[in-house]
C-alpha cells in the first residue's frame, strides 16, 4: 500500500508539472541570445568517436518503441531516443521505460515544428517546454536536441546554446519512415559504417524488423554501440 501511495503522489506531482509546462510554456526570462558556441550541430563524433550511435526520433508508434527496446535489450545495446514533447506527455510510462533501461533521452521539440523558420524566442518557446517535461518525467537532465526534419537556423543553435543543449543531426538517414524495404534500411544504416557515426531511425515496422541485423553488422565491423553523448566523449 505504501508503494502504491508513493507512486500516486509522484504521478500527481508529475501531472502538475506537465500541466504547468503546457500552460506556461517558455517565459523567456532566463535565456539570453548568445552565439552558437559548442552547441553544434553535430553530424557525427568524427574520428575521435567511441563507436556508432543509433538514434530514434519519436513522435508516434508507441508499440514499436517497446519492440525496439526489446531488441536493444536482447542485443545488450544502448541507443539515444529523441522524444517529441507532445508524444512524451501522452506516453509517460514509455518515456520512463526508455530511461529505466539505460538509454539516453534527448529533446525532439514539442510539436514537430520547422525550427529553421523561427527566431530565437520562438525556438526557445518550442524547445524549452519539452526539455522541462522530459526532465520531470525521467528525473534527469536533458542535454541534446534533434531538430525535427533536420531543419534549423542560427537562431536554433543560439537557443540551444542558451538552454545548455547540443544540436544533433545525423551522418546516416535510413529513411525508414518512407521506405519499408528491410534490406534497403539495413544497407543505409551499415554499408561502409565508420567510427563516430550517428544513424537516424524511427519507430517503424521495418525498423523493428531490421534492427537486430543492423546491430550485428555494426559489431561485425568491429565497432561499439554507444549513446550520442558517449560518442561525443561525455
Amino acid at each position: 500500500m505504501k508503494n502504491k501511495a508513493a507512486t500516486l503522489i509522484v504521478n500527481f506531482i508529475l501531472c502538475a508539472v506537465i500541466a504547468a509546462t503546457c500552460a506556461v510554456g517558455f517565459s523567456g526570462g532566463s535565456a539570453v541570445e548568445v552565439s552558437a558556441g559548442d552547441s553544434g550541430p553535430y553530424y557525427s563524433a568524427g574520428d575521435g568517436g567511441r563507436g556508432v550511435s543509433l538514434m530514434f526520433n519519436v513522435y508516434e508508434h508507441t508499440s514499436n518503441v517497446y519492440k525496439i527496446l526489446e531488441v536493444l535489450d536482447d542485443c545488450s545495446a544502448k541507443a539515444t531516443f529523441f522524444l517529441g514533447g507532445c508524444w512524451a506527455d501522452d506516453n509517460v510510462d514509455c518515456v520512463r521505460e526508455i530511461a529505466a533501461r539505460g538509454h539516453e533521452i534527448g529533446s525532439h521539440g514539442y510539436f514537430h515544428k520547422d525550427h529553421s523558420k523561427m527566431d530565437f524566442k520562438q525556438n526557445c518557446e518550442e524547445i524549452s517546454p519539452s526539455v522541462r517535461l522530459l526532465n520531470a518525467i525521467t528525473g534527469g537532465e536533458i542535454s541534446l536536441f534533434a531538430p525535427p526534419s533536420g531543419a534549423f537556423s542560427k537562431a536554433t543553435l543560439s537557443a540551444c546554446s542558451s538552454l545548455g543543449l547540443k544540436a544533433v543531426m545525423w551522418s546516416r538517414d535510413t529513411v525508414d519512415w518512407r521506405d519499408a524495404d528491410r534490406s534497403l534500411v539495413v544497407g543505409r544504416a551499415t554499408e561502409g559504417i565508420e567510427r563516430g557515426e550517428f544513424v537516424l531511425m524511427h519507430p517503424m515496422d521495418v525498423t523493428c524488423s531490421a534492427l537486430d541485423e543492423i546491430i550485428a553488422t555494426i559489431r561485425t565491423a568491429g565497432l561499439e554501440l554507444v549513446t550520442v553523448s558517449q560518442n561525443l566523449g561525455e
